[in-house]
């Protein structure tokens, strides 16, 4: 059996979010939110980087994480975290939008449109963050419709 050390379960677990008995995903998605308002985060630079390093790593934490805790864990939300920068990417920094954002972005992953549920069945950390990638990226298209033609 996999062994996950602190690090990695403090990360993979989006800072024990996914510990939270009740709506791990909401509260995981809740802590990429809080760290998207690190000054300077939004940078596109800096935000495309940490989507593409976090989702690497999640798969691979993703993996060690259904090994101890079985097939896609609520344990494991660093997959909410890299769905909410991914919708969050490109917009203007303000409350209000990062506001609609989360919404948006919790409604794809819950409701999982074709074809995320599908893919969500893959086997290993793939199948944890392929379709909150995904899911990320419908958010992102909506969330920029929303800004270009609701909020402008």
């Amino acid at each position: 059996m996999s062994k996950i050390n602190l690090l990695e379960k403090t990360i993979g677990s989006g800072f024990f979010t996914g510990f939270i008995p009740f709506a791990s995903g909401t509260f995981g998605s809740l802590a990429g939110l809080l760290i998207y308002n690190i000054p300077g985060f939004e940078n596109p630079q800096i935000l495309i980087s940490a989507i593409i390093i976090f989702t690497f790593y999640g798969i691979f934490l993703g993996t060690k994480f259904e090994l101890v805790y079985g097939k896609d864990p609520g344990q494991c939300t660093i997959d909410e975290i890299v769905g909410m920068w991914i919708t969050l990417l490109f917009l203007p920094k303000t409350l209000l939008i990062s506001a609609i954002a989360f919404f948006v972005w919790r409604v794809f992953d819950i409701i999982k449109p074709f074809p995320i549920r599908k893919l969500e069945s893959l086997n290993g950390g793939l199948g944890i963050m392929i379709d909150d990638v995904i899911g990320g990226i419908y958010a992102l298209i909506t969330m920029n419709l929303i800004v270009i033609f609701i909020i402008k």
